[in-house]
């Protein structure tokens, strides 16, 4: 079969560029001109239909680049095309890109920058939410703490310091006196030599064992009543005794210094306990006084004599 197109061919078997072969020359197969493209075309013949679908249509028949209204599908490239050889400069002219969809100099929403652009929004809401609180207001959030607890903040007052009582408050703290600062009188005298005494640099009241001998203390109370008067003394582990008075007269019970630690060692430094008698005393200066008489057995060091409540 030779190249032509007699519209009975098959599509496949249309060559338009027949003319550029030696047998479609001979079929009458032209190059392009005015009026016509490729074979000419065939006479129709009655009663054949033509089974062609290459429908050759001359240069310029076809009027490109005008509006041919029809439905535009989102998605689909522009139904409005021009053939190249119909812009100026013919078939190398540069062909306009026609927007569309998903790529360089197409149209349709610009989905990426949309999305940047609502990520920038929600990043500029936290960090503006972040500075807010860690720049809020101290002082507005304890006068909320006050308003919340007390009312309006500014009318919070402070709650009124209750007032102490007379009955509240510690009971004066008794008298208490080192035996060497006191009044001494007889062959009684200050040492050191004995250590153990709690007295100023370790001073006592020493040689008391002679009659006549005394230690007196005026000790001021502020109320009167019975108390008890402590004595811390040393022995040489053997007992002994004294006489006690209270304001001038013999107290109902002498003051006894005995060995109450039942040590059998008669060095004095081992030997230092306490003993205690009652007293009445009165408001105001009282004066006390422990002193070796007749028939007292005195063989003692003094180290401080203290008064301290009758029911301690």
């Amino acid at each position: 079969m030779t190249a032509g197109n007699d519209g009975a061919n098959k599509p496949e078997d249309d060559d338009p560029f027949g003319y550029l072969y030696e047998d479609g020359q001979a079929a009458g197969a032209q190059p392009p001109r005015q009026g016509g493209y490729g074979y000419p075309p065939a006479a129709p013949q009655p009663g054949v239909p033509r089974t062609s679908y290459n429908q050759v249509r001359t240069v310029g028949e076809r009027q490109y680049g005008q509006q041919v209204p029809q439905q535009q599908v989102y998605g689909q490239p522009n139904a409005q095309y021009a053939a190249p050889e119909t812009y100026p400069g013919g078939a190398t002219a540069q062909v306009p890109q026609q927007g569309g969809r998903g790529g360089p100099g197409r149209g349709g929403p610009n989905t990426k920058g949309l999305l940047i652009a609502a990520v920038a929004v929600v990043l500029v809401v936290l960090i503006g939410i972040g500075a807010a609180l860690l720049t809020g207001d101290p002082d507005k959030d304890k006068k909320n703490e006050a308003t919340s607890s007390a009312g309006p903040g500014d009318q919070v007052e402070e709650s009124p310091k209750p007032q102490q009582s007379a009955s509240s408050e510690a009971p004066a703290e008794l008298p208490k006196q080192d035996a060497a600062t006191l009044k001494l009188g007889g062959t009684a005298a200050v040492s050191q030599s004995v250590k153990g005494a709690e007295g100023p640099n370790g001073s006592y009241v020493t040689d008391f064992n002679t009659v006549g001998s005394s230690v007196t203390w005026k000790a001021a109370m502020g109320e009167e009543g019975k108390y008890r008067l402590t004595v811390r003394y040393a022995i040489p582990a053997k007992d002994a005794n004294a006489t006690l008075t209270v304001n001038g007269k013999p107290n109902s019970q002498p003051i006894g210094l005995k060995n109450f630690i039942h040590s059998s060692d008669s060095d004095w430094e081992k030997n230092w306990q306490t003993t205690w008698a009652p007293v009445d005393l009165i408001k105001g200066e009282n004066e006390i006084s422990i002193s070796c008489q007749e028939g007292n057995q005195c063989d003692v060091i003094l180290d401080w004599l203290e008064v301290t409540p009758a029911n301690g």
